[in-house]
Formats: C-alpha cells, structure tokens, sequence
C-alpha cells in the first residue's frame, strides 16, 4: 500500500529533523576534539560561570567545558559529581562543605575547629567515595568571631599554630583517604565585590600559607596558588612558583585588576607563567576562575587557548 501525502510529509519532516539532529552533534564532536597541546590540564569552576553570564547550569557547563577540551569541572560538591561522570569529566578540586561564606570561618580560628574539621572531613570521606582528588580549604579571618571586625584579632602566630594543629588532624584522616587538602591564599586589597577580593583574611600572604603547609609537613596538605590572589598581594608571580614549587597542589587562574578574563586589558602574562608550571614538573589541573564580563563562552575559550602551550 503505498503511503498517503500526508504521511509522505510526515516521514519526510521527521528524517530532515533527525538530519539537522546528526549534524548539531557532529558540530559537538568536532568542536570538541579540536586538539589542544595537552601539556597543561585545564578545569573549570563552577561558581564563577553559574553566577554571571548566562548562568550556566552543571549540565551546560559540562557541555561547554568538553567542547572546548577541558578536562574537569570544579568546586562543586557530590550532588554535580555524577553528571561530571556523564560528560567523561573530572572534578579536580571540591568545596570544603562549610555553609555561606566558606572562607571566613577557618583553621586559624579554634572557635571554629570542630565545625570545620567536621566538614572537611566529610567531604574528604565523599571525595575518596567518588575519586575526587583534591578538597580546598581556608585559613579563615583573623578576627576572634570571624564575622565582626571589631572583636579583637587572632595574631600572625597564633593564627599559623591554629592552622597547623587542625591540618595535622585533617592531613591524617586525607591520607588514609588518599585526598590532598589545599589551602588556599586569598587577597585582602579588593574590597570591590565578595569574590574578588576578602579584606580580613588572614592568609593572605602565600609565604605564610606556604610556610603553615610545611609545617604540617604531609604531602597531603598543599597549597591552592590562585595566581590572580598571587599577583594582587605579592607579584613576581614566576618566581613565586619557583619558590612554592615543593607545595603547590593546585592553581587558578584570573585576569587582574578584576578578576575577569585572561585577555589583553589585564596585566598577567600568562603564557610564560604557564611554561613555568611545567618547568617546575607541575601535572596537575589549572583551574580558570575568573568572572565572565562578557560573553562567558568566549571567554573561557581565549582562556584555554591562551593557557595552551
């Protein structure tokens, strides 16, 4: 029986739909093995993209991030982890698991020891669970209550010693699990938005975070070298690597002043950084932090292309 007119047109709307279907996802697939060198292994964190921009969602972020050749999404927690695994991405580095402002209430704080060993020490337990290798962590402010800037300040001293002891407790519980702890450096000059600069924190000078980590003195406490923080408080970025080489377990990236893409109104030479990394024998992700001002696609594929040597 030969087909009706109208099922002639439906049969025929259907295969040009499944056509443009199979050519939108050869696009995908050739855009996404567009080769890169393969020397530096790039991540994405989320929050940065999930906060401006578009708002990209996991899934969208996942999309963007294989498309471009990134290995990994991160700084978000286990709820993301199995759509990561969907795409064939990694998650390089989670979210301590502290509430709000992560990065207030700290190891320098004894006040706040039992709430942040605690969730670190859950999230190094879910990170081992899923293979995650790596969990950020903070010296917190140096403020007695973190959130009140009046109420007196824990000294330099006092603030490392505190480090020190709750690192050596959490190092012992990572490396049984073996998870590495990054302690990150942040800057305290940027008073312009939340996220790019935290006046009041307390580590925000990488020898004194450097020197806490080797303190500890395990290999499964390291040092988050953020290197926009790096160069908003200390410069001679190049060098500092050299210097923290036996620490760094992680690095960021981030145009500066702003915080906003790696592109030619910034003052980061990245490229000469990045070949540094890999004198230095660094094989770990390169995570791009920065806030999108512009198209967040665009961005972050100059970034990557930038970073690619």
């Amino acid at each position: 029986m030969l087909p009706s007119r109208r099922e002639f047109i439906k049969s025929a709307v259907a295969v040009g739909a499944a056509a443009s279907c199979l050519q939108l996802e050869s696009t995908i697939v050739q855009a996404a093995e567009t080769p890169l060198k393969g020397h530096i292994n790039h991540s994405v964190v989320f929050w940065c993209f999930n906060i401006a921009g578009e708002k990209w969602d996991i899934e969208q972020t996942c999309v963007n991030a294989r498309r471009l050749g990134i290995k990994s999404v991160e700084i978000c927690g286990p709820d993301t982890w199995p759509t990561l695994k969907k795409h064939g991405l990694a998650c390089a580095i989670a979210p301590n698991g502290m509430p709000g402002a992560p990065f207030m209430r700290g190891l320098n704080n004894p006040r706040y020891h039992d709430e942040v060993i605690a969730v670190t020490t859950k999230m190094i337990d879910d990170c081992h669970a899923a293979g995650v290798p790596r969990v950020i962590s903070f010296t917190g402010y140096k403020w007695n209550n973190a959130e009140d800037p009046t109420s007196g300040e824990i000294s330099l001293e006092a603030g490392a010693a505190n480090c020190v002891a709750a690192l050596k407790k959490l190092a012992a519980h990572a490396e049984k699990k073996n998870v590495t702890i990054c302690l990150e450096h942040l800057n305290t000059r940027d008073s312009s938005h939340p996220m790019k600069g935290h006046p009041g924190y307390q580590g925000d000078d990488i020898d004194y975070v450097a020197n806490i980590v080797r303190k500890v003195g395990s290999p499964h406490v390291k040092v988050l070298f953020d290197i926009y923080h790096v160069q908003v408080m200390n410069g001679d970025v190049i060098r500092r690597i050299e210097q923290c080489k036996d620490v760094i377990g992680h690095i960021h990236t981030a145009g500066n002043p702003g915080r906003g893409e790696l592109d030619d109104k910034q003052e980061i030479n990245y490229p000469p950084i990045m070949r540094k990394l890999l004198e230095i024998g660094y094989a770990g992700y390169v995570g791009h932090e920065f806030i999108p001002t512009r198209d967040p696609l665009a961005g972050l594929r100059e970034a990557v292309q930038l970073c690619d040597v």
